[in-house]
């Protein structure tokens, strides 16, 4: 969450953090349907950036552009060449995935395809299609005006229900458990930040004796999942390698017993509620 790796840092760290310099840093667009963002060049995935998403560049080298994510203040490095310059989104994907189609055509070869979060810019409307930045056409159906939300976490979480697990994931192409439920809480206009361990301080913990409802959060250490109501769980997952429902009991047991990697281990540690917003 620091926007320094030494060579470069944000220009509100000067006198915190050490560094060769500091900048304002250069806001881009992210221009492929998805880029890995990584703890260094080459380096592992931790999170995801999507198609139109904005981008703070502090640093670039052998190819590389470090900064930080304005969806959710994450920083790592991504390829430079997925980054364009800045573009002012319109609109947002509200579908799991759509295809970008040459021509406002059903039957039009679609180029290419991107994911549920992603921003893009209308110029023209074309009644079943909208024209955006790009020259492309997307599905009016699957777009909203960027200030719009959905009003039910869980519902949105089940729009990736099958989507494989992947660590760090952020999309219907492949998500992991934290990415699920940043993506369903910021489409229903909570911020929200990319680890399960941060999304800890989300809403309120609920005392022991309050019972689950739809939309709570149930956390382990490294995983967490929604409930879809008070016995049912709903969660990206590396046991069922997807996102999948689960009775919370046997999820509960079988971490409990065994755990690991992209599951969580050892008892539940919090169960949090957060307020819808208004």
């Amino acid at each position: 969450m620091t926007p320094a790796n030494g060579h470069a840092a944000a220009h509100e760290l000067r006198g915190v953090v050490e560094a060769t310099r500091y900048v304002k840093g250069t806001i881009r667009t992210v221009q492929q349907p998805l880029v890995n963002l990584s703890d260094a060049p080459r380096g592992e995935r931790a999170s995801q950036l999507l198609f139109g998403e904005a981008f703070r560049v502090i640093d670039e080298r052998d190819g590389f552009a470090f900064g930080q994510s304005l969806r959710d203040g994450y920083c790592g490095y991504v390829l430079g060449g997925a980054l364009t310059r800045q573009d002012a989104a319109t609109h947002w994907v509200a579908a799991p995935a759509t295809h970008l189609y040459p021509k406002p055509r059903l039957k039009a070869p679609p180029e290419v395809a991107i994911f549920f979060g992603s921003h893009v810019r209308v110029t023209s409307d074309m009644g079943d299609f909208q024209k955006i930045s790009t020259g492309h056409f997307v599905p009016t159906g699957h777009l909203q005006k960027l200030r719009a939300r959905f009003a039910d976490p869980v519902g949105v979480a089940d729009m990736f229900l099958g989507t494989p697990y992947l660590w760090g994931g952020s999309s219907r192409w492949g998500i992991d458990c934290s990415g699920l439920v940043q993506q369903a809480l910021i489409a229903c206009g909570h911020d929200c930040p990319r680890d399960s361990d941060q999304q800890r301080g989300l809403g309120r913990e609920l005392h022991p004796e309050e019972p689950l409802q739809r939309g709570d959060l149930v956390f382990w250490d490294g995983h967490v999942g929604f409930m879809s109501d008070a016995e049912m769980l709903l969660h990206a997952n590396a046991f069922h390698m997807a996102v999948a429902y689960e009775p919370l009991s046997e999820a509960r047991a079988r971490i409990a017993a065994s755990g690991g990697a992209g599951q969580g281990s050892g008892e539940i540690a919090a169960r949090r509620r957060i307020e819808p917003t208004r």
